[in-house]
């Protein structure tokens, strides 16, 4: 449980850093109260983080070998690929992800001033769980979860990546915009494919 745990925290907390969800909760938190649209975002990522582990322990009822070979496999192939578009990214403080994610919101927050709707902190809880539950959907990070919940303590994955995911949308809501001042998108993508290279050698020796 406890490698479960680690392993979900830790890859959570350096993908989703920069990520599309991480500017989405960033954006929204300079146009709304920070705390409905922490709520909104959270609650997002856990319900994903859950389903994303259901799935994994359907995933479980393969044979174990083919899980592990599949998990090694998987992490391998996510590892160079982001080890390779870090290679390819320019050594500047910045992320592509941002325009995406600013653009995303003020297509929805255009569509709600259409309809008249009013700025209560349900409908910021609501907005915030919307856009990000559709921005996570086949992201990296839920593929990895349930790589991960197929192969190791369910209980210990889902708190693991739920405190991982916490980390990541505080650090959003509150200081999003000035911490990815300070980091670099190569960075964090050659530290995010380092860790995936790492826990697929971790499971070819074990």
């Amino acid at each position: 449980m406890l490698t479960a745990f680690t392993a979900s925290l830790l890859l959570i907390t350096v993908s989703e850093l920069g990520d599309k969800t991480f500017f989405i909760a960033a954006i929204l938190a300079m146009r709304h109260s920070r705390r409905w649209v922490f709520m909104g975002a959270i609650a997002a990522l856990s319900s994903m983080t859950i389903l994303s582990v259901l799935m994994g322990q359907v995933a479980a009822l393969l044979p174990e070998s083919a899980l592990q070979w599949a998990e090694v496999s998987l992490f391998l192939c996510f590892g160079f690929k982001l080890l390779y578009e870090a290679s390819q990214m320019p050594a500047t403080i910045g992320f592509t992800e941002e325009k995406e994610a600013a653009e995303t919101v003020a297509r929805t927050e255009r569509t709600l001033a259409e309809k008249h709707q009013k700025e209560t902190p349900l409908a910021v809880v609501i907005e915030a769980f919307g856009l990000t539950f559709v921005a996570e959907w086949g992201d990296r990070t839920q593929i990895a979860t349930i790589a991960l919940a197929a192969a190791n303590s369910p209980i210990g994955v889902v708190l693991g990546a739920v405190l991982g995911h916490a980390i990541c949308a505080a650090f959003a809501v509150c200081c999003g915009r000035w911490l990815c001042g300070k980091l670099s998108e190569r960075t964090l993508t050659a530290l995010g494919g380092g860790l995936f290279i790492i826990f697929a050698l971790v499971g070819f020796i074990s």
